[in-house]
């Protein structure tokens, strides 16, 4: 079988509040393999946050493991953490987070120049992306004069502009209208399909789910089997 591309085992996160200790993961053990479209669900409070910043390696466990490509990240340096989450992960968040002051261009571009691409190359992936999500004739606007739809597009682009192992999308649909919240789905679905990532979705919303091929599920800090009646009372809360 082929090695996981993400695997927790075990992944604790124990934060302090004054003198008491909050369990926002509690024993988290999962397989993320190439290829796969998974979200991640759960009601608010449950540790979805928590365990996108572990599988995207924006956070450290209290106890626990976490394996890229079967490697062990306990025994990561601090720049080889931040080096690999550049190369193997990328990011779509709720809030867009657009450079505001460059074009829709120049915010695509940005990751390549980290990952020393050439100007040349970084301009025709970014077109090529932007092209893909259908904002061709958008590319040279800011953030500013973009609809939410159209920013979270950009946004969907640069994630994709490293050609990442692995996307992470976290509410991506949070801040949209239904109509362009189903736009937005459908194109990550193109993208999972045409670049042939990983691609985690983390969501409250079984809607969104219902584009994924695996779910899992969070509880109280812990992952938990439910079936689909008895997710979609629970998800509600």
């Amino acid at each position: 079988m082929d090695t996981p591309v993400i695997s927790l085992r075990d992944v604790w996160k124990i934060y302090k509040l004054g003198n008491v200790d909050v369990n926002a993961l509690r024993g988290a053990s999962l397989d993320i393999y190439r290829g796969s479209f998974v979200a991640i669900m759960g009601p608010s409070g449950s540790g979805k946050s928590t365990l996108l910043n572990m599988v995207g390696l924006l956070d450290v466990p209290s106890k626990g493991q976490i394996f890229i490509d079967g490697k062990d990240t306990a025994n990561f340096t601090e720049n080889e953490i931040a080096t690999t989450r550049g190369k193997t992960i990328g990011f779509i968040f709720q809030q867009f987070n657009l450079l505001q002051n460059l074009t829709a261009l120049e915010n695509v571009m940005i990751p390549m120049i980290f990952q020393g691409v050439s100007e040349e190359e970084r301009k025709e992936r970014a077109t090529h992306l932007l092209d893909l999500v259908d904002l061709e004739d958008r590319m040279h606007h800011l953030p500013s004069e973009l609809s939410g739809g159209q920013r979270q597009r950009v946004a969907i682009a640069r994630a994709f502009a490293n050609n990442p192992e692995v996307v992470i999308a976290d509410e991506p649909t949070g801040n949209l209208d239904s109509k362009s919240g189903k736009l937005i789905m459908e194109m990550l679905t193109r993208f999972h399909k045409e670049e042939k990532g990983t691609l985690i979705v983390v969501t409250h919303d079984p809607n969104i789910a219902d584009y994924t091929e695996t779910e899992i599920c969070i509880e109280d800090g812990q992952i938990v089997e439910a079936d689909k009646e008895s997710k979609e009372v629970l998800w509600k809360h």
